[in-house]
């Protein structure tokens, strides 16, 4: 018999007699069994879903079913109350999107303990991966002057007054009065700035906040989200496939080494969610073997061109079960292409390369065909691409003709070209949405749900 002391919240109280405790550091509560008889009155009314109490007791093998060991407790003390009428967790089943509401208090139910617990252990494993291998870990600014991707949907920052801002000669705000002499946004895309890095210390990595003014309220986009890009110099396209799928493959079963208890609880919580669902939307890979069919699977490599004739010869094409129909080469491809070329066509992840170079972005590099670019996506089973990456245009000319060819100020990027100018080389790299990957593992269908305080169009509470 053990003597213990613990702290942590009340999950449940009943009969007067079984507390359910939780302190945060794993998925399972503990059983404190408490002597009613001999514990005051004012004490056991004070014993509500939410308090924080602390306990001593013996730690002994349970005679009731359902847990191992619980606690005969030999003394309780009451470190914060908390009102059992206004208290939002309430031990019983609650909407999603109740606990978005309640961003502040959610992570103390299973699910989000379970979740938080995971995304803490992916972040940690992405250092882990890239540390090991000599990448040299580069914090990107915040704050930029530049639109690396061209988006054009950023986060302008300024400290010039909302009423009456100064304006110049042509009636326009004058920033060079700002705080920093021109116009700067929160950053898209920390890639730029890892280039120049990995153009001297060779293999580079970020993994920051990145920032969108996309007015999307869907499952998938956030305002505010962590990117992880690694930028390595001498590596091509192949050598970057290479990388990002050992990165992802070591992350995911780095995951499932360290939360085995947790992702197998989030496995049962989508399996009750899809017994809910129309026989069509259920998942046909349970959680679990979801991430085993990453783990186990070499990822097909498959040029776009040759995606786009499989898709336009597909049965859902032919029968115009696709939202969006494949006509002709030069398409952008949407979700469910994606997903069909994972899940019914090849039955492994897909990395899709050699893209066209219209829907691509100015900095990946030309093929000789002058139509495609050196890009390349990883689509995985139930979320369609979550990687997206290339091989960068490291010819100063071809990338001065792109830069004017879309109208982007060159004098804006005079520090990026100066890379092209002194001592260019092959370089490659690739972004990885750190939510997409969170809600891979945790077989979450929103990315709200993934992040602790979520970011998105009208909302930045808490």
């Amino acid at each position: 018999m053990d003597e213990v002391s613990v702290k942590g919240w009340v999950r449940t109280f009943r009969s007067k007699r079984f507390l359910a405790l939780n302190d945060g550091s794993v998925i399972h509560n503990i059983q404190c069994v408490i002597d009613f008889e001999n514990t005051p009155e004012e004490t056991l009314k004070r014993i509500t879903t939410g308090a924080a109490v602390a306990i001593q007791g013996n730690l002994v093998e349970s005679q009731g079913s359902g847990q191992k060991y619980e606690i005969q407790v030999t003394n309780i003390e009451i470190l914060g109350d908390s009102d059992a009428e206004d208290y939002p967790m309430q031990p019983k089943k609650h909407s999603l999107e109740f606990l978005r509401e309640n961003a502040h208090l959610r992570v103390r139910t299973n699910v989000f303990g379970a979740i938080m617990r995971v995304r803490s252990v992916l972040s940690f494993a992405v250092h882990h991966y890239f540390q090991d291998r000599g990448f040299v870990y580069v914090n990107t600014p915040v704050i930029t002057g530049s639109d690396a991707e061209g988006a054009g949907e950023m986060f302008r920052v300024t400290a010039l007054p909302a009423q009456n801002p100064p304006v110049n000669e042509e009636g326009k705000v004058d920033y060079t009065q700002d705080f920093f002499g021109k116009e700067t946004n929160l950053t898209v895309s920390g890639q730029l700035e890892a280039e120049t890095y990995a153009m001297a210390l060779g293999q580079v990595y970020t993994f920051g906040p990145t920032f969108r003014a996309e007015n999307s309220n869907t499952s998938r986009h956030l305002a505010e989200f962590w990117m992880i890009e690694p930028e390595v110099a001498f590596n091509d396209l192949d050598a970057n496939m290479d990388l990002a799928e050992d990165f992802i493959k070591y992350v995911i079963r780095y995951a499932m080494e360290k939360c085995p208890e947790d992702l197998t609880f989030l496995n049962q919580r989508l399996q009750e969610e899809d017994k809910k669902k129309p026989a069509a939307e259920r998942s046909e890979m349970t959680l679990l073997e979801k991430l085993r069919f990453v783990l186990e699977n070499n990822f097909k490599r498959v040029s776009y061109t040759e995606a786009i004739d499989i898709l336009k010869n597909s049965k859902p094409n032919k029968k115009k079960k696709f939202k969006y129909i494949i006509d002709e080469w030069g398409a952008d491809l949407q979700s469910e292409h994606e997903r069909y070329l994972v899940e019914k066509h090849f039955n492994s992840p897909v990395i899709l390369f050699d893209y066209p170079a219209d829907i691509k972005a100015f900095y990946m590099r030309l093929n000789d065909d002058g139509k495609t670019v050196r890009a390349m996506d990883i689509l995985f089973p139930g979320i369609g691409e979550i990687v997206g990456g290339s091989q960068r245009e490291e010819r100063l000319e071809v990338l001065q003709d792109k830069i004017n060819e879309l109208g982007i100020d060159e004098k804006e990027l005079w520090w990026y070209l100066d890379t092209r100018r002194f001592g260019t080389a092959v370089h490659s790299g690739f972004g990885l949405g750190f939510e997409r990957l969170v809600l891979f593992v945790t077989g979450m269908t929103n990315i709200r749900d993934v992040i602790p305080f979520p970011r998105t169009p009208q909302n930045a509470d808490f």
